[in-house]
C-alpha cells in the first residue's frame, strides 16, 4: 500500500536563502472530502493526478497514490475541478539530512507559509531549523484541500 508520512509546520522566519531550488505549483481538486481527495497538480512542466485517503489519528500517515499525466490533460482536468485553486511556490530546503518542502502560498492564501517534512516512520527523529514554527500536523485547516474551499485570508 502507498503510504505517505509527513509532518506540517508553520514557518516563522527567513528560509529562502537556504533553499536548493523552487517550483511554482497550481492545483485543483476533483474531490475534496476529508475521507478522500483527488487532486490535479501542475508543477513546472510536469503534471500529476493524486488520490489521498484520510489520515490516521495523529494526521501524519495516509494513503497516497500519484500518477504522472500530461500537462495538457491536467489543464483540461483543472477546468472540471471544484471552486478554489491552490497557487504556491514550493522551496526545497535541506537541513540536517532531511529536505523540508516550504510552501509560500499566493492568491487567496497569501500570507500563509508552511513547511512539510516527509519521513520514513512516524517516530523518525529530525532536527528542527530555527525558522520552523508551530506544528500543525493533523489540523485540517492547513490541508490544501481545505485551503481551496476556505482560503487563509478568509479565516
Amino acid at each position: 500500500m502507498n503510504q505517505e508520512i509527513e509532518r506540517k509546520f508553520l514557518v516563522r522566519g527567513p528560509f529562502k536563502d537556504k533553499a536548493s531550488g523552487s517550483v511554482r505549483i497550481v492545483q485543483g481538486y476533483l474531490c475534496s472530502v476529508p475521507e478522500r481527495t483527488v487532486r490535479v497538480r501542475i508543477a513546472a512542466q510536469k503534471a500529476f493526478l493524486t488520490i489521498k485517503g484520510a489520515g490516521n489519528l495523529s494526521g501524519t500517515t495516509h494513503f497516497e497514490w500519484e500518477h504522472p499525466i500530461s500537462v495538457e490533460d491536467a489543464e483540461a482536468l483543472l477546468t472540471l475541478c471544484e471552486k478554489g485553486t491552490i497557487d504556491k511556490t514550493r522551496y526545497f530546503v535541506p537541513y540536517e539530512g532531511h529536505t523540508f518542502e516550504v510552501d509560500e502560498f499566493h492568491g487567496e492564501n497569501n500570507g500563509l507559509v508552511m513547511a512539510e517534512l516527509e519521513l520514513s516512520d512516524e517516530n523518525e527523529p529530525f532536527e528542527k531549523p530555527e525558522w520552523l514554527g508551530k506544528e500543525v500536523t493533523g489540523d485540517n485547516r492547513y490541508y490544501n484541500a481545505y485551503l481551496s474551499r476556505l482560503p487563509y485570508t478568509k479565516w
